[in-house]
């Protein structure tokens, strides 16, 4: 009950980062590549603030640091860049579908063997969400866009992957944090004064702090907990729940309307994730993932 607790406020920390993201970016208050910028500094601080008052130290010079805060800095700088010019929906089914893939082939490289039921859900799951994201009309995909929308995947599914072996969490992902900032303040540096004429503002500012501290840095944090108990194809499966978490989120939050198309993708993508964690819910005394 407890992983399915921390688990479930994970997945809506994740779906909050979206909501966030279109409330700054989205509504012109501040560009893609200043929000994550200001995203990955409050991450850092708020997790070495708390680190450090537990009088413990960031493993900023750890091996593990190399994958942890690498991972993490492609995953930032690759979704920065492609939201540009990409299309926030076909984004997001790159993004998962390229997460899903990175995953189970860690998980399968590693040596684990997940159930026929997890492929089939996961590839139901993904047809659910190609279903919501993929663009109505003509929509440009430009291939920069794409190409890191796609590194952006691998760095994250590798940052997942590399999370089950925290040991430190709070910790470790502050490190991770600290270590992203250095390139993204160089990707700021190396584009544009304005992108599209927009120039921050207090309200963009904000809301990537909030972003930040609390559903980026601590929900991180809180992932690479559960991580180790979830395994990689199940924390690979479960993630795809975010896009339809964020959906809902946004009809409640901002508005946005809910179309017919929109409840099945969700009923399909919901479906395909049930089916696939079938075998976690009869428990076999087995830990693979």
């Amino acid at each position: 009950m407890r992983l399915a607790l921390l688990t479930t406020i994970v997945l809506i920390a994740f779906a909050l980062n979206s909501i966030l993201n279109r409330m700054a970016v989205g509504n012109g208050e501040i560009d893609a590549i200043a929000f994550a910028v200001i995203r990955a500094l409050a991450g850092a601080i708020i997790l070495a603030v708390l680190v450090l008052a537990r009088r413990c130290a960031l493993p900023m010079f750890r091996s593990a640091r190399i994958v942890g805060a690498g991972s993490l800095t492609l995953y930032l700088v690759g979704f920065s860049i492609a939201y540009v010019q990409i299309d926030a929906g076909l984004g997001a089914l790159l993004l998962f579908g390229g997460v899903q893939v990175t995953m189970f082939a860690g998980s399968v490289i590693g040596g684990e063997r997940p159930p026929a039921r997890r492929w089939t859900g996961a590839a139901l799951a993904l047809a659910g969400l190609a279903w919501l994201s993929w663009p109505t009309g003509s929509a440009a995909v430009p291939l920069v866009a794409v190409v890191a929308m796609l590194l952006a995947a691998v760095g994250w599914g590798i940052y997942s992957l590399a999370g089950r072996g925290a040991t430190d969490p709070m910790a470790e992902t502050g490190a991770n944090f600290a270590w992203s900032v250095p390139p993204l303040l160089l990707v700021s540096l190396l584009r544009p004064a304005q992108i599209d004429g927009i120039t921050a503002t207090s309200t963009g500012i904000a809301l990537a702090v909030v972003a930040g501290a609390l559903t980026s840095g601590l929900g991180y944090a809180l992932w690479y907990t559960v991580l180790p108990k979830l395994g990689a194809t199940r924390s690979a499966l479960l993630q795809l729940t975010v896009p339809i978490i964020a959906m809902a989120m946004g009809a409640v939050l901002l508005g946005e309307g809910v179309t017919g198309r929109m409840i099945g993708a969700a009923l399909l993508t919901l479906g395909g994730v049930a089916y696939g964690l079938g075998a976690f819910q009869r428990r076999t005394g087995s830990s693979g993932s």
